[in-house]
């Protein structure tokens, strides 16, 4: 069964995959084989939800991991079994996104953020100024340099600025700012951070575990 949630005003969800090779950071498998670029992954994951563990030592917030691939049990395994779990479901990102906004607004959160895990840039400055953002805010997006956001942040869950994006394209950044200029939301911006997804962007990533 998976662990209930305990929804905070503030709550962040983490999208993920299982790190199973062959199926996780298929563009990295050129450069680093099918069992690296799963390592990659993994290692991306976990990095993510430490920094959101060091955020919930100073502030409430409850943390959500979202993940496709692998099962409850694997997921546990990996990661914890005091984090809260639950399936991806169905459909392109836009749709498996705003069922968790749904999910998370209809059980009292008032503000929602979503990050994934390719932008080893999230550090709990950037969440922080997030939830303080949407205080005042509709909307703060965190851009990524491909074209992409590396975060979304709502007050309200707006299905609209989650359908007709193509997602995995240089233009979704785009497109979705033009959907809520055109719905008359207040956005705020984070600083524009580099995802981790080709073979090129693997020093970003080198560099943060250097560090």
């Amino acid at each position: 069964m998976l662990k209930s949630p305990k929804y905070s005003k503030q709550h962040l969800i983490i999208f993920t995959r299982y790190p199973e090779p062959g199926k996780t950071k298929t563009r990295l498998i050129p450069a680093l084989g099918s069992v690296g670029a799963a390592n990659i992954q993994r290692e991306m994951t976990e990095h993510t939800v430490s920094q959101v563990k060091e955020l919930q030592a100073s502030t409430a917030i409850s943390l959500e991991i979202r993940f496709a691939g692998g099962n409850l049990q694997l997921m546990q395994d990996w990661l914890g079994s005091d984090l809260v779990y639950q399936l991806q479901g169905e459909g392109d990102l836009g749709s498996r996104m705003m069922r968790s906004l749904l999910n998370s607004f209809q059980k009292n959160a008032e503000q929602v953020v979503i990050i994934g895990t390719d932008c080893p840039g999230v550090n709990p400055q950037i969440l922080t100024t997030t939830f303080e953002q949407l205080h005042v805010f509709d909307l703060v997006l965190g851009p990524a340099v491909d074209g992409g956001y590396y975060l979304i942040g709502l007050q309200q869950p707006f299905p609209e600025l989650l359908t007709n994006i193509d997602w995995g394209t240089s233009q979704v950044f785009s497109q979705t700012v033009d959907i809520a200029q055109k719905l008359n939301l207040s956005v705020a911006y984070l600083p524009t951070l580099a995802d981790v997804d080709r073979p090129e962007d693997l020093p970003i990533w080198e560099q943060e575990t250097r560090e």
